[in-house]
């Protein structure tokens, strides 16, 4: 009676599994793993983790608040350009357009973050229109919205 209730040995009712079985399951996983696999996954993790501190996950008109932190945006960047030469090439020939979309991201964060120039002209040398801020803003946007699209995921994940 006690095994048609289901309390039987751990392993024949579907009960937890016991800690051997963990850590046989455990060892059969790094048996399988490859170190490609991980660097791909690392790749790709710290891609999208550059992207969110870049503030690019946010939503329009949502504030990237505390997400956004340009030190920790370059730390994944140079992290990336350091493991990009050890993925598979065919990965990373899917990854170095990602990275080059968040470098040129960064570069206009960092710019954003720069004091105004002296003339009071815009970042990139073009002459305000409009509502400065509001074109800045409205750009913002477009560019974040922009590079959402493109964050790049692994096949099957």
């Amino acid at each position: 009676m006690n095994e048609q209730s289901g309390q039987g040995p751990a392993g024949a009712g579907g009960g937890q599994p016991t800690e051997a079985e963990l850590q046989a399951a455990l060892e059969e996983q790094m048996r399988n793993l490859r170190v490609e696999d991980v660097l791909v996954q690392t790749t790709v993790t710290l891609v999208n983790l550059g992207a969110q501190r870049l503030g690019l996950t946010a939503g329009p008109g949502e504030d990237p608040g505390p997400e956004r932190d340009l030190a920790q945006a370059k730390t994944a960047i140079e992290a990336v350009r350091a493991l990009l030469p050890l993925c598979p090439a065919e990965v990373g020939q899917q990854i170095a357009p990602a990275l080059s979309q968040l470098q040129m991201a960064f570069a206009r964060e960092a710019q954003g973050d720069a004091a105004p120039s002296a003339e009071g002209g815009a970042p990139g040398g073009e002459a305000p229109t409009g509502d400065p801020a509001a074109g800045q803003a409205s750009e913002a946007d477009a560019e974040r919205a922009k590079a959402r699209a493109k964050i790049w995921t692994p096949p099957g994940a």
